[in-house]
């Protein structure tokens, strides 16, 4: 119940929202996190500033908090097995088994009988060339987000760069499917059971990283009804508790599971101002084991993030280039230090007409378009 502490490992943004929303409930908040002042330090009652396999700092987290939660997925294996075992980590460990592992999680969906894409287990050059195919996509097997650890194949010329990724990391080849859009569902689910969704998000990537979410996505009922089920079935199947992000492919009446996130996710920021529950708030809710909340949607919604690219590196406060935003927009900006080109450093969700709030980001100066 609040005034209780949650203790978050993690200190990004998706840490500093879960702390914020965390606050307005009553809880009090400790965090674990290597950089001092980092985003979510800066709101939370308790900065614990170490490495995530510094096991003193794990233990000084248990001995904070009553529940644990996380804001990202490659967590240390010796410290997620300590706070299983002294600890209250109501998502416990097995999701993240199969989540880090990028082969490991397609084969489990695909055992689900939920359609991902064809995909090959690559261990070194000799199995590269056993399995060469394009187009596709060479990612690997752990790591890797905003396309780091990815590499895209289109051409039979693309063999050598693929080889050299290869031969350093354990990969995944995957078929590139030609799809009409990208999506995402975000379901929650409690310690008693409880499901819910949010309304799905159509999600637009520059250069391999998300550049703006539209609430609802336009894709058609029928849709809409296939991925939420493929998204239940998913979360029930692998027992989740907490948020759970899965991004899939659109690709005429056909869907396929591109990924998944066991956490607060990108494409779903846009639900603090457009949604009556925030994923954030409905986090905290699920890992608790309070009632979930309202999910619906107040207002259509565009959602676009900002990247280190679209600021002043030397006046990171300068608003200019966000005020067209601003009259029918929420500006967040996230408190991190250095704006790093591609780094997420904020985001803006414009309520109201769709196409309107697309005409005025398209012509605003805040993002990056595409490499040619």
């Amino acid at each position: 119940m609040p005034y209780k502490t949650i203790g978050i490992i993690g200190g990004g943004q998706l840490g500093r929202m879960m702390c914020l929303a965390a606050k307005a409930m009553g809880y009090y908040v400790a965090v674990l996190d290597p950089t001092p002042n980092c985003p979510c330090g800066q709101v939370a009652d308790t900065e614990i500033t170490a490495n995530y396999n510094d096991m003193e700092a794990v233990k000084k987290l248990a001995e904070l908090s009553d529940v644990i939660t996380y804001e990202f997925e490659n967590i240390d294996y010796d410290a997620l097995t300590y706070l299983e075992n002294h600890a209250y980590l109501p998502q416990g460990s097995d999701v993240l088994k199969v989540t880090q592992h990028r082969y490991r999680e397609k084969s489990a969906i695909k055992n689900m009988g939920i359609p991902v894409t064809d995909f090959f287990l690559i261990n070194g050059a000799e199995s590269l060339k056993e399995h060469f195919f394009y187009p596709s996509v060479l990612k690997t097997t752990t790591g890797g987000y905003d396309g780091k650890g990815q590499l895209v194949i289109k051409t039979k010329e693309d063999f050598d760069s693929a080889k050299k990724m290869a031969e350093k990391h354990e990969c995944i080849l995957e078929k590139r499917v030609p799809f009409d859009r990208e999506i995402s569902v975000i379901t929650a689910r409690s310690t008693n059971g409880e499901i819910s969704v949010f309304p799905i998000p159509e999600n637009i990537h520059v250069n391999n990283i998300l550049h703006q979410s539209i609430v609802p996505a336009r894709i058609s009922g029928d849709l809409r009804d296939k991925a939420v089920n493929y998204a239940c079935k998913i979360t029930e199947t692998l027992n989740v508790i907490g948020v759970l992000a899965i991004e899939m492919f659109v690709a005429g009446d056909d869907i396929y599971i591109n990924e998944l996130a066991p956490r607060p996710h990108n494409s779903g920021h846009y639900t603090i101002d457009a949604c009556v529950t925030s994923q954030f708030e409905q986090h905290i809710r699920a890992v608790c084991g309070l009632p979930l909340g309202d999910t619906g949607l107040h207002s259509p919604v565009v959602m676009v993030n900002i990247l280190g690219d679209h600021m002043d590196s030397n006046e990171m406060s300068r608003l200019d280039p966000y005020l067209p935003l601003l009259s029918n927009g929420k500006l967040h900006l996230y408190g991190k230090a250095d704006a790093k080109e591609k780094r997420k450093m904020g985001h803006v969700t414009m309520l109201g007409d769709i196409d309107s709030s697309l005409r005025i980001i398209d012509q605003s100066n805040i993002w990056v378009r595409p490499e040619s």
